[in-house]
């Protein structure tokens, strides 16, 4: 995974991939494939989504910390169908449906050998600069990153393991349980699936705001107990923690930020009741102020997040119980040609009425 490149040239067909070229720029091209490992399976990708830091990448050239310096095949949320297994591989066959976990750890390090691979410094991670991403026709992944997907579970459902991972990774971090009232930072995607995830995780109450009334509003159709609709400006975090809470009409044990921005953690360090939990997901910002001394002063612990770890059975479980249902924030989806790829970058980039865009190969 990630060691192909440009070109073929092997007689077979043809394998193509969009890559991220320049900013703004994506182009379907060639792309090769590494050689087959003994432990690794070939995967006709059929279904995969655009994230946020897709966006990112295209418009800036960096997400984060990570900077593309050179030409990138894109995409990281995906499933799809086996088409050839390595010498090794037992526990999947040609012809098995299946969700890709994005990235591979060293399984080495201090981190790997002690359960928390997800903070690997070797990570491999798809679309994650220098690594190539799955928004091609076929791609190389370890099979033991490879799902089986239920017959009851869309390949469209699999590609949405991944952020939906994000939130049950989230939920797990922050200690939501039953009896638990949860406040969620942003209506996006993130905080969509995190809101899913919290009430599969048994979470009592659940409030969610955003600055977004048609995001709100979808909030509320899929779950969500209360709505608040909050502003950017820092000023108002007084006024919006009292109706935040009033919203609630209880305590917030948790708050997971999904948007991470100075006002966001602002709100969610005051709106948080003392000895509470608060969790950042989000990145909006990479530096931010927030009132740590008032929020130490009541022993508010706070833990971050980043990616996921061991989440795969789990979603797919949630998926085939129904206990979540994933489908309506698939709101958008496009073929694999040049005009089709481009637009749909711009359809998610451009937000509105976009949640989820995905790409059916």
């Amino acid at each position: 995974m990630g060691k192909g490149g440009e070109g073929s040239g092997d007689g077979k067909e043809e394998n193509m991939a969009a890559w991220l070229v320049s900013v703004n720029t994506l182009k379907i091209q060639p792309y090769q494939l590494p050689p087959l490992g003994p432990r690794d399976v070939r995967v006709r990708m059929k279904a995969v989504g655009i994230c946020g830091s897709d966006v990112q990448y295209l418009k800036r050239m960096s997400s984060a910390h990570f900077v593309v310096k050179e030409p990138m095949v894109i995409g990281h949320e995906c499933a799809g169908v086996i088409e050839e297994v390595g010498s090794e591989v037992k526990s999947l066959a040609v012809g098995d449906r299946v969700a890709l976990e994005p990235g591979i750890s060293c399984s080495r390090c201090k981190y790997c050998k002690g359960g928390r691979y997800n903070l690997c410094q070797e990570m491999k991670f798809f679309a994650t600069p220098p690594v190539h991403g799955s928004l091609a026709n076929q791609v190389v992944h370890p099979a033991e990153l490879c799902f089986k997907l239920p017959d009851n579970v869309s390949l469209e459902e699999g590609a949405m393991c991944e952020p939906l991972s994000v939130g049950v990774h989230a939920c797990r971090r922050a200690g939501v349980g039953p009896e638990t009232n949860v406040l969620i930072m942003g209506a996006g995607p993130i905080g969509l699936v995190t809101m899913f995830a919290a009430r599969a995780f048994g979470a009592s109450k659940i409030v969610i705001t955003d600055v977004n009334d048609h995001r709100l509003s979808v909030a509320k159709s899929l779950g969500a107990d209360a709505i608040v609709k909050v502003s950017t400006n820092m000023e108002g975090v007084d006024e919006e923690v009292i109706q935040i809470q009033k919203a609630m009409g209880a305590d917030i044990d948790l708050t997971i930020d999904c948007a991470g921005f100075s006002k966001t953690m602002s709100t969610a360090l005051n709106a948080t009741r003392a000895g509470g939990r608060v969790c950042l997901v989000g990145m909006g910002h990479h530096d931010l102020t927030v009132p740590l001394t008032p929020a130490a002063a009541r022993e508010v612990d706070i833990v971050g997040v980043f990616r996921y770890k061991d989440t795969w059975p789990l979603c797919i479980e949630f998926l085939r119980t129904g206990k979540i249902d994933v489908k309506p924030l698939i709101t958008h989806r496009f073929g694999f040609s040049q005009e089709e790829v481009e637009e749909a970058f711009e359809v998610s980039a451009r937000g509105r009425d976009a949640i989820k865009v995905m790409f059916n190969l």
